[in-house]
């Protein structure tokens, strides 16, 4: 009797425990730590420590996230990415992605029916990060308007989506390059250095010094004609203010609605220093515009000191460093014409 009740204690435990590792075994694994970052809002943000379902309006944002590795993850795109030749060979499958909005405004109906992990907005959509936020969504707001804002960008971004060491080698890169053009066009005297007007897609829209594009001029050894210019984004201007400013070089920017052939035969441009010489030129790339605060920017830079200063740095070296650009951060081989050189 003895034994057979010890086999019968022995037979109960032994089920105990098969029930408790049973129900151990199913049941929900307690929730990952949030990954916390602090965006260019300064807002502090709890990011899912595994993004696996990312959303923008905003075609910056969806360029990085491509150069850092996780373009397979994103799955709400600008409403005109269908017209990328930068998706169409570095994430082809973001040319059928849904459209949510755009760089100046966000539909957050349709950007919620994603479920996305992550959302990611230009800083000036600070509301509709709010309201997203209130619904639960991790939402990080960028401002990538001038060197250490890219930079900032670049690690904000990799920190968010797990992709930092990614982030790293793309901030190393830039920082390589922008020092490269820093040391090549240090010593120029101010006379060496041509007045730059930059047009937007209007030819009397220029940019101010709170953008990019002046921080490019700048540093590509030309001086901004709109530097007094320095709130805001783009301004518009009039044509005597810009007949004032007498450019030496006129750069359009990728985007512009009008050619530099066609602002040259316009006859109220033709006293400008720019015109008379025919120094007027675009922005090329027909994978993407250089001339916005893409990862792609830095090749904007390269080729705005190639086209003010050739002597210093030639397109050979521009296209070289443009191809080794694409193969390193998006795994695609580009030709000279991909290029617009």
């Amino acid at each position: 009797m003895i034994s057979n009740r010890k086999a019968m204690r022995a037979g109960a435990l032994l089920l105990s425990v098969i029930l408790v590792l049973g129900v151990a075994g199913c049941a929900t694994p307690p929730a990952q730590e949030a990954v916390e970052v602090v965006d260019q809002l300064g807002r502090t943000v709890k990011v899912p420590s595994k993004v696996e379902r990312i959303a923008s309006p905003y075609a910056i944002a969806n360029s990085l996230v491509i150069a850092l590795g996780a373009g397979d993850k994103i799955v709400g795109v600008e409403t005109y990415a269908k017209d990328s030749k930068l998706y169409a060979k570095a994430a082809p499958h973001l040319l059928e992605a849904p459209g949510i909005g755009s760089g100046r405004e966000l539909n957050i109906e349709e950007c919620l029916k994603l479920n996305p992990d992550l959302v990611i907005v230009p800083s000036r959509m600070k509301e509709a990060a709010e309201k997203l936020e209130a619904q639960g969504v991790a939402t990080i707001a960028i401002f990538p308007e001038d060197l250490d804002q890219m930079a900032d960008t670049f690690a904000l971004v990799g920190k968010a989506i797990g992709c930092e060491e990614r982030a790293n080698e793309l901030v190393n890169f830039y920082r390589e390059k922008t020092d490269m053009v820093k040391d090549l066009t240090a010593s120029l005297a101010e006379t060496d250095r041509p007045r730059v007007y930059l047009t937007s897609k209007d030819p009397l829209t220029t940019c101010t010094t709170e953008m990019y594009q002046h921080t490019m001029i700048e540093l590509a050894g030309g001086q901004n004609c709109s530097a007094e210019l320095d709130k805001g984004f783009w301004a518009q201007v009039s044509l005597e203010q810009v007949l004032t400013w007498n450019p030496d070089v006129i750069a359009l920017v990728q985007g512009a609605k009008f050619t530099p052939e066609e602002l040259m035969a316009d006859p109220k441009w033709q006293s400008i220093p720019a015109i008379k010489s025919g120094r007027v030129y675009q922005f090329p790339s027909n994978l993407e515009s250089w001339d916005y605060p893409t990862p792609g920017a830095v090749l904007g830079l390269l080729w705005l000191t190639s086209t003010l200063h050739p002597d210093l740095y030639g397109r050979t070296n521009l296209e070289g460093d443009a191809q080794a650009f694409y193969q390193q951060f998006y795994n695609i081989d580009v030709t000279a014409e991909e290029l617009g050189l």
